[in-house]
């Protein structure tokens, strides 16, 4: 779309959710405009306002590229915690950029190099880290950043400027408490809370939510049925194993709450049909297992509707993984020890194998912990005890290859926000950095990929 004046062209993909609030305050300074569309008031955003000051004022998801005719400039900007993908980079003389890699490949210049560097990565992590993609010259566009490329530069790197930062949000709301109670925390929150979902409710087509029975999908399902005239579509994944099944625990919350609720129960034959399209959805390598679920649930809730909210993000935000207390506790039952004796024990433990661990913890009965210790478990640990620092035993609790370059002859790992100590916010409580570090990580490199490509897969527009 070309702003009014003809000064910008943008490509963009996402949503803004605040359009209209943004439209009235451009009317208001006199600004007029043709249609009624969030990439419209966008365009009159930059014109009257700025890039920078629009792009800060902005609150959704996105991805665009912005064309400025005038001074023929390029600049590539992705929304703050990288809901929506970007990737960028030069293949021989050309500047390639998109949404997923699938397009750049379709260009001639295309190369498509693999990087064995980033298959280490890959190995180490279970999915391929910022900025890095699996392919060597493209990267992927750092969340709350524009990349500024100058057209009488080819060749050279874009310049990368931040527009927001999550380190120092987080800092500043570590120096500088509310100073409310838990009661009045509570309110605010669910206030917030409140709004935000009310504006992602904002669509004019069908519009549903994921339920999985948990505080944070339930809690984003209650705050849209509160708003809403007509029963809500949910929609929830089960699985026959009653082991890994939580669609009762869904069915319950949709009754409560009066929703209009779905629910699919898997056959391993529909989850192996899937993975036959997993490289076509994710482009490069991805082994978070639930894509495989997360792709099938999307594909429920495309039959009725169009757009679907997700909590995704809360586990992040409030403490929801069991590796943040699970580190925390070894590391201060742990950490006081004396490395060498810590080492020491560690080989101790790995003397005996995991078999040989379960063994004896049945035998032991209650005072294995109620089988929440076991063989692998207790190796694991073992591999944790020598580590200098907690930061070091988190980032071990996150590794899925210790030592990738055993698989991958001849790699040499990049560094990444989880291996640079630098980029770890000053953060006294050790639960909210290791929050931080998903936040920065594992939200938008991970779980904020295997949403969005397994729910685009079939035209679902999924808001977190």
């Amino acid at each position: 779309m070309k702003s009014l004046s003809g000064r910008y062209v943008i490509v963009f993909n996402g949503e803004i959710y605040n359009f209209r609030e943004l439209r009235a305050s451009l009317e208001a300074e006199g600004v007029g405009f043709r249609g009624h569309s969030d990439t419209e008031v966008m365009l009159a955003g930059f014109e009257h306002w700025g890039l920078q000051p629009a792009i800060e004022r902005f609150v959704g998801m996105f991805a665009f590229a912005l064309w400025d005719r005038a001074e023929r400039v390029l600049h590539l900007v992705r929304d703050r915690l990288g809901e929506k993908p970007l990737y960028a980079g030069w293949m021989g003389n050309v500047f390639l950029f998109g949404s997923e890699l699938k397009a750049l490949r379709a260009h001639p210049a295309w190369r498509g190099d693999v990087d064995r560097d980033v298959v280490a990565l890959f190995f180490r992590y279970g999915y391929v880290p910022r900025p890095w993609s699996i392919y060597k010259g493209i990267r992927k566009v750092s969340p709350g950043t524009i990349l500024t490329l100058h057209k009488n530069n080819p060749g050279q790197p874009p310049v990368e400027v931040s527009y927001w930062s999550a380190r120092e949000i987080a800092e500043r709301g570590a120096l500088t408490p509310s100073g409310m109670d838990d009661t009045e925390t509570v309110e605010a929150f669910e206030e917030l809370l409140g709004r935000t979902v009310g504006l992602q409710m904002v669509a004019d087509v069908p519009l549903g939510a994921f339920l999985s029975g948990g505080i944070d999908s339930s809690t984003i399902v209650a705050l849209m049925q509160a708003q809403s005239s007509y029963p809500v579509r949910t929609f929830t994944i089960g699985f026959h194993e009653k082991a890994f099944n939580e669609a009762h625990h869904a069915k319950s919350v949709a009754a409560h709450l009066g929703t209009n609720h779905t629910d699919l129960y898997l056959t391993p034959e529909a989850m192996l049909a899937v993975i036959p399209r997993l490289p076509t959805l994710y482009d490069e390598p991805f082994a978070d297992p639930s894509e495989i679920p997360t792709f099938l649930v999307s594909e429920l809730a495309r039959k009725d509707v169009t757009v679907s909210l997700s909590g995704d993000g809360a586990d992040e935000l409030f403490g929801g993984y069991d590796r943040y207390f699970v580190s925390d506790q070894i590391w201060r039952q742990f950490g006081r020890i004396p490395r060498g004796v810590r080492a020491l024990l560690g080989r101790a433990m790995r003397t005996l194998p995991p078999a040989g661990w379960d063994r004896l913890l049945r035998v032991a009965g209650p005072l294995a912990g109620r089988g929440q210790l076991s063989g692998e478990r207790a190796h694991k640990l073992a591999a944790l005890l020598p580590l200098e620092t907690g930061e070091e035993v988190y980032r071990r609790m996150l590794t899925r290859w210790p030592d990738p370059d055993q698989v991958v002859l001849g790699a040499a790992e990049p560094v990444v926000t989880l291996s640079n100590d630098a980029e770890w916010p000053r953060l006294d409580n050790y639960l909210q950095r290791m929050m931080y570090l998903d936040l920065v990580t594992y939200l938008p490199d991970d779980i904020m990929v295997k949403v969005d490509r397994a729910s685009m897969g079939v035209s679902l527009e999924s808001r977190a």
